[in-house]
């Protein structure tokens, strides 16, 4: 009878759904806001310091002219090695640049997946889905990181650039023509938002294998020992 009971209980805490956990609301907040806080203070610290000056950035200006950019400045090497350096770069596009000036699209592709992020978790995750609700919360810290410079700058703020100083092998380059390993600048929303899918993905592939190896398992039966002692008895 315990066992049974214990089993209930487990079973009525996995059905809990997000929204009715305190826990749950307090991880995903937690993530969400210090992501977010993280983003916007590197990218605050970069342009102030990376550049002899500051940059100083007008939402008009950029906005009137698609190929704007910060003054010429060397870049701050960060990692030896040509791993990484800080170089300043105004993003009309997506992550890594991909989607150039679709600014009005982005606004609204980002408010959508945020309101889709945060029905999935409150709807369709349970209470001790912890690292799922990590994972929801590190995109939309990534999400809301760029949505801000979108609407305040007009583009998005990047200043990481990796092997800025490694070349492709044999002579080959990129559709863009570019021949560095890694030509893409990045900022710390997008590295949010790819661990935040990436824990998803992990989570996923590992919840589908547990489900796979339950409905694999034999059925569980009765121990009917008891029962037959106490015939064999009577």
């Amino acid at each position: 009878m315990g066992s049974s009971q214990a089993v209930n209980a487990d079973s009525s805490a996995k059905s809990v759904l997000a929204w009715k956990s305190p826990l749950a609301w307090l991880t995903l907040l937690l993530i969400t806001f210090l992501g977010l806080g993280l983003d916007l203070w590197s990218k605050h610290w970069a342009f102030e310091n990376v550049a002899p000056l500051p940059v100083v950035l007008d939402r008009d200006e950029i906005l009137a002219d698609p190929d704007w950019r910060p003054p010429f400045h060397e870049g701050l090497v960060v990692l030896p090695f040509g791993l990484l350096d800080f170089d300043l770069v105004m993003n009309h596009g997506a992550v890594f640049g991909i989607g150039q000036q679709r600014r009005s699209i982005f606004i609204v592709f980002t408010l959508l997946a945020v309101v889709v992020a945060t029905s999935i978790f409150a709807f369709w995750t349970s209470s001790r889905s912890h690292w799922v609700h990590v994972g929801i919360g590190l995109i939309l810290a990534g999400g809301l990181g760029n949505l801000y410079d979108r609407i305040a700058f007009g583009a998005v703020r990047d200043f990481l650039h990796m092997t800025p100083k490694w070349n492709l092998p044999f002579s080959w380059s990129w559709p863009n023509g570019s021949t560095e390993l890694f030509p893409w600048v990045f900022n710390v929303a997008d590295m949010l938002l790819l661990a935040g899918m990436g824990i998803l993905i992990i989570r996923s592939s590992r919840d589908g294998k547990q489900v796979q190896s339950e409905d694999a398992s034999p059925v569980n039966e009765p121990d009917r020992s008891v029962d037959i002692d106490q015939k064999l008895k009577g």
